[in-house]
């Protein structure tokens, strides 16, 4: 199986092109020649205060070097993929704060044993060259009941601590202050992922194997399998297995949590989750969280600490008192740091009354009038005839679009045919056609459902009771027409529903000029419009519409939208020369 392909140069540049293209987008970053080091490209700002140092395995970015900026880490040293980085270029970077005039440097060291390693020897070899450094190790991973020797690993919780001690350090606090808090903050971070997929480093094979339909909960973020294995659940069964897990008290790396605490929550995405599936996780997890009767101070959601292209989230917990709070609400230019709201997430009003937007047209109490018999006569003719049609403008749909034509005609005129039968059809004929409009696009969907809304709406405005002569119509289907054309941007000529129409609407405006009794010749003849228009089309090139994405040569039968308008007019004709 060959490993999956990732949009890369090459396997063995891709960490120095990454970094280089966070260095390049951001102005306020910049490189360490020879090293992997990214640095606030403002050090002299650090002057007389705390500087801080994190870093890691690639493959997880944001983090580290996202995190740079005022209020949050002052530099990040990445290794290669999931690999730790080296001790002399960390050595490099506490060396470059420290000569930018920083007091003291944190290190902040997620709890594996290489970056233990690599980091402690530069800490080592920096107090020797008489720099003040400290350390603090992130260890607030929650998947084992029982930890083995090497302990918990570090996860996303530590890009709070990235936050909490860049807060504290930009208010001028003391190393030794900075590392007694955050110590403390620590106890109360709690961290647990779950996958649907694992993922590969560049140039090798996934990390594990993952049947098609199986989640892993509690993995880390190096591609190392979890410590249970379960069907894909739900969104909110998920979350709340999770939650479950991680504030079970018969676990000894459980988060003890208590009805009434304060929590700040991050819902992180480990690679290849879609925004969608983010944002139904973040509800699931505040809905469970309240549910506990735990107050939801802060949620953040996106992608904070990755693994690669790992299809999973982790659930980032943090106890929050006021102070942690205020540290968290601090400013920071860090480019990856989310632009948060301080507003507590629990307890406030989120739904906002809509407006009032008055009764549909088809729920109004209409009156009868001269005009009402032969309206519903042509009305029920149209819907016999589009009912009668449905297969024949199905079949013609399957060779243009989606074959659904014929379809949407019938919803619309079995939305039709009921209202009829339920209510009295209203003398003005303005009246009508705005209920028309409202069933259409209420029950018949689609372009066309919004069209012939569009088509009648326009149109309503120009015929009423005192006003539906010959040429108010002629007005009426005009204005109808128009309005089709300026929001649906086709033209006649382009192969749809306008090709019957337009031609059809041209011969109804001679009913403006008609003489006495002449009205029926005219309408005939805007019927014959409408047919040969409609059969024209077999020979037009669509240019709009879902058939203006297939091959012309395919398209060899007349359009289905400009035969159903042909087949309206024919059964208006039918039903007016049976009345006449």
């Amino acid at each position: 199986m060959e490993p999956q392909r990732k949009l890369l140069n090459s396997v063995d540049r891709c960490v120095d092109e990454a970094l280089c293209g966070v260095v390049r987008s951001s102005g306020g970053l910049s490189l360490l020649r020879g090293h992997r080091v990214t640095l606030r490209s403002d050090l002299h700002r650090l002057r007389g205060r705390v500087a801080l140092l994190s870093g890691g395995g690639s493959g997880h970015e944001p983090a580290h070097a996202g995190y740079i900026g005022s209020g949050m880490l002052s530099a990040a040293v990445a290794g290669g993929v999931f690999a730790s980085p080296p001790p002399a270029s960390i050595l490099a970077a506490i060396l470059s704060l420290h000569n930018a005039g920083a007091s003291g440097v944190l290190l902040i060291v997620k709890n594996y044993t290489g970056d233990r390693l690599n980091f402690g020897l530069a800490a080592e070899q920096a107090r020797n060259h008489g720099v003040a450094v400290d350390m603090v190790i992130v260890a607030e991973d929650c998947a084992f009941d029982r930890p083995s020797k090497a302990g918990r690993r570090g996860l996303c919780g530590t890009v709070f601590i990235h936050k909490l001690a860049g807060a504290l350090a930009e208010e001028g606090c003391s190393l030794d202050q900075i590392v007694t808090k955050v110590t403390e903050v620590l106890k109360g971070i709690g961290t647990l992922g779950v996958s649907l997929s694992p993922c590969s480093v560049p140039g090798c094979l996934p990390s594990f194997e993952l049947p098609p339909g199986d989640m892993e909960l509690g993995l880390g973020i190096h591609g190392e399998p979890g410590i249970k294995r379960s069907k894909v659940a739900s969104a909110d069964e998920v979350v709340k297995t999770m939650i479950d897990h991680m504030t079970n008290p018969d676990s000894q790396s459980h988060l003890p949590l208590k009805s009434g605490d304060s929590l700040v929550v991050c819902v992180n995405n480990l690679g290849a989750l879609s925004c969608l599936e983010m944002a139904v996780v973040t509800r699931a997890a505040i809905i469970c969280l309240e549910g506990r009767g735990l107050v939801v101070a802060r949620a953040m959601s996106g992608s904070f600490m990755t693994s690669l292209e790992m299809a999973g989230v982790s659930l980032t917990l943090m106890r929050a008192d006021r102070e942690i709070l205020r540290l968290f609400d601090a400013q920071t230019g860090a480019p990856a740091w989310p632009n948060l709201s301080s507003v507590c997430v629990s307890g406030r009003d989120y739904t906002a009354e809509p407006p009032a937007m008055g009764t549909r047209p088809q729920d109004d109490t209409h009156s009868e009038g001269p005009l009402s018999p032969v309206l519903r006569e042509a009305l029920e003719k149209i819907c016999s005839t589009l009912l009668e049609r449905q297969e024949e403008l199905n079949s013609l749909d399957r060779a243009a679009g989606d074959g659904d034509c014929g379809n949407t005609h019938a919803q619309a005129a079995k939305a039709i045919q009921g209202w009829l039968q339920s209510h009295v059809v209203p003398g003005c004929p303005g009246q009508l056609l705005s209920v028309l409009a409202g069933l259409v696009q209420e029950k018949m969907g689609g372009s066309s459902g919004a069209l012939y809304s569009l088509f009648l709406t326009a149109a309503a405005a120009h015929v009423t009771e005192g006003r539906s002569n010959g040429a108010a119509w002629a007005n009426a289907v005009h204005a109808g027409t128009q309005a089709m054309r300026r929001y649906g941007g086709a033209d006649p000529g382009d192969r749809t529903m306008l090709d019957a129409l337009c031609p059809a609407v041209e011969e109804l405006m001679k009913l403006s000029t008609a003489p006495p009794g002449g009205e029926m010749a005219v309408l005939q003849a805007a019927v014959q419009k409408a047919a040969s228009g409609a059969e024209a089309t077999r020979d037009l090139t669509a240019r709009a519409g879902r058939a203006s994405y297939i091959a012309a040569e395919r398209l060899t039968l007349p359009d289905p939208g400009a035969v159903a308008v042909a087949a309206v007019f024919g059964a208006v004709l039918q039903a007016l020369e049976g009345h006449a």
